[in-house]
């Protein structure tokens, strides 16, 4: 059994002046292994981060269920972290503070001492060393962002969930902190499953792209294997044969309105 397991999952809506509800997909499964970092694209509205906050426990399905490491989930835990695109952080505690709540809850029999270590040991591994004391409103898009990966990470979640985390970073930052994340990433183990617009985010990072077709009654569609080695760079994966074969296969199927049929391809 994989560590994520998704099973026919459904998320309906109920439309003002409708009878019929709006069904967002339906039998919609997946897994995810161990260790795995796995990346969905898809149109607006096809339900990627509906999916996203379903595994996380802060909606509910319809039907079907989700279970991480043989258990369902019925609910959030910090057995998945949830790193949003809008930062969410506590404006009113420091870059320190905001990490060492996170490190607190996850660790509520540790002494201060220990709970000070591993905040520390986080916050610097995000490149944050300096910053400890600044407020939230006191930090750029990118920094701001660290913190949420500081966070998510000092708690050690089984999984960690980044629902479009760089959208609001530009595109500069953005490729630094992309490199931290596989960096960290590689370093902990941690399994990673990500919902992006961005094609070129995907291929970088992920081992896995999985793509969604259009709402309503959006699924699955494609597989695409990532492989290409590790490890990867901005500028260096672009010169390897299979990016552009991946590349034009996702451009390809996010093009087209429609795709007759389920499929799972190899790059």
């Amino acid at each position: 059994m994989a560590l994520l397991e998704v099973q026919r999952v459904a998320k309906l809506y109920d439309l003002p002046g409708s009878s019929e509800p709006y069904t967002v997909f339906k039998d919609l499964s997946l897994n995810v292994e161990e260790q795995e970092f796995v990346a969905v694209l898809g149109h607006s509205g096809c339900g990627k981060s509906t999916l996203l906050n379903i595994i996380a426990g802060i909606d509910t399905a319809a039907a079907g269920a989700v279970f991480l490491n043989y258990r369902e989930i019925n609910g959030p835990g910090l057995d998945r972290m949830v790193v949003f695109q809008n930062f969410a952080l506590m404006p009113w505690l420091s870059v320190f503070h905001n990490i060492r709540l996170a490190v607190k809850a996850a660790f509520p029999t540790w002494d201060k001492e220990k709970i000070d270590e591993r905040t520390t040991r986080y916050m610097h591994m995000v490149g944050l060393a300096g910053a400890e004391h600044k407020k939230p409103a006191e930090l750029s898009g990118g920094m701001r962002q660290r913190v949420g990966l500081a966070r998510a990470f000092s708690v050690e979640p089984r999984i960690m969930l980044l629902d479009e985390p760089f959208a609001q970073i530009d595109a500069l930052t953005r490729g630094v902190i992309q490199e931290e994340l596989v960096r960290i990433w590689e370093s902990t183990g941690i399994t990673i499953f990500m919902v992006t617009h961005d094609v070129d985010e995907a291929i970088l990072l992920s081992d896995r792209i999985l793509l969604m077709s259009p709402g309503p009654f959006a699924e699955v569609r494609m597989e695409i294997k990532v492989d290409i080695p590790r490890p990867r760079g901005r500028t260096t994966v672009i010169e390897h044969p299979e990016y552009y074969k991946i590349r034009n296969k996702i451009i390809r199927f996010l093009s087209e309105k429609h795709v007759a049929a389920p499929e799972a391809i190899p790059a």
